[in-house]
Parts: C-alpha cells; structure tokens; sequence
C-alpha cells in the first residue's frame, strides 16, 4: 500500500477558520471570504439596536410589564402550552434585531442591546484580551468587538451601569426556550412571594 498523498490546501484565509462549520452555528463570517457567509444585513440591523439602546431599553421595560400584567392569562392558558408560539414570535422579532442565538437567558438589557452570544467566544462577561487596536474582534478582523459595542450601547441607557454585574454561566438546557415567559414567570413568583409576606 502506497503513502497517501498529501494535497496542501494553501494558505489559510484570514480570520476564517473552518467557515463552514462557523456558518451552520450563526457565528459571523466576513464578507468576501466564505461562501457561506451571512447577510451584511442583520448585522446592520444590529448595529442599529446598539446604537438606539435607549429607546430599546425603554419599549423593553415597557414590554416587559405588558407581559407581567397578561401572567394570568399565560398561567390559565399554561406556561407549557404557549412556550412553542412565543418561542416563535421571540426568535423571529430578536434574531431580526439581535441576531439573537436563543440562549434562553436573555442579557441585552445588560449589554448595551449587543447580544453577547454574537461573540465568536461567546463571552458572557466582557471582551477577551484579543481585543484588536481598533476595537475589531481577534477572530473576526472585520467584525468589531461584540463587548466594545455592548459597551458603547450601555453608555447610552438609563440602566447601563448594569453591565458591570457578572452574568451567570449559560445554563444549556435553557437553549430554545422564551427569555420572555421565563422572566414573567420568575417576576410573578417574586410578586406573589412579596405580596404574602406583606399580607
């Protein structure tokens, strides 16, 4: 039997590791150098959010009462039962404007509307030491730095000092669930819990 033959693949392309396998993950893929590379346009939109930090900060407290205030609504109809169509609803409206991974433990109100999951790291508590020179991410040159913009965007809310506070780990068995009714059902409880302490 012969030596196998080695076929040189050529010089690796810059800040491009195993694209394809990147893709099929969500991670960002610069353009001009994947074939599998994502739109320019939900990465715009993302910018965006960051950019309009505040306004998305005050339509989320707002949102997020909306939904509290519709807690017996999800308690009679079932947490379970109406997990699947807002599920639905959350991953289509966030990955439009978050390019949300659906970690189920939602943080933007914490990181400046920047979704720490875009983080080819997928860092939960601020940027690596790789962090290049012109804020851009070690791994994706031309991809600034998902925390340099989480930064920028906190700067800018009500609440931004809140993205000092060190977030949990991701808990895994979260993933593809809603942030939102998980939220309302915790704040619920802590409702109910503070209302029977002061009864």
């Amino acid at each position: 039997m012969g030596e196998p033959v080695l076929v040189d693949p050529g010089p690796p392309k810059k800040g491009n590791a195993a694209p394809a396998a990147k893709a099929k993950t969500g991670a960002f893929t610069p353009a001009g150098v994947s074939p599998n590379r994502r739109a320019r346009r939900s990465y715009t939109i993302r910018l965006w959010a960051v950019r309009n930090s505040r306004f998305l900060e005050w339509f989320y407290r707002n949102f997020a009462n909306a939904f509290l205030f519709l807690h017996p609504v999800w308690k009679k109809l079932g947490y379970n039962r109406v997990e699947t169509p807002v599920t639905f609803v959350e991953r289509n409206v966030k990955g439009l404007l978050f390019d949300c991974r659906m970690c189920g433990q939602c943080v933007l109100s914490s990181t400046g509307m920047s979704c720490p999951m875009n983080c080819p790291k997928q860092l939960r508590n601020g940027p690596c030491g790789g962090v290049r020179a012109n804020g851009n991410c070690e791994v994706e040159p031309d991809m600034p730095c998902v925390w340099v913009q989480a930064w920028n965007g906190s700067r800018n809310m009500v609440a931004g000092d809140t993205i000092l506070k060190v977030q949990k780990p991701v808990n895994q068995s979260l993933r593809e669930t809603s942030s939102w009714l998980r939220v309302t059902a915790e704040a619920a409880a802590e409702r109910e819990k503070q209302t029977a302490k002061e009864a």
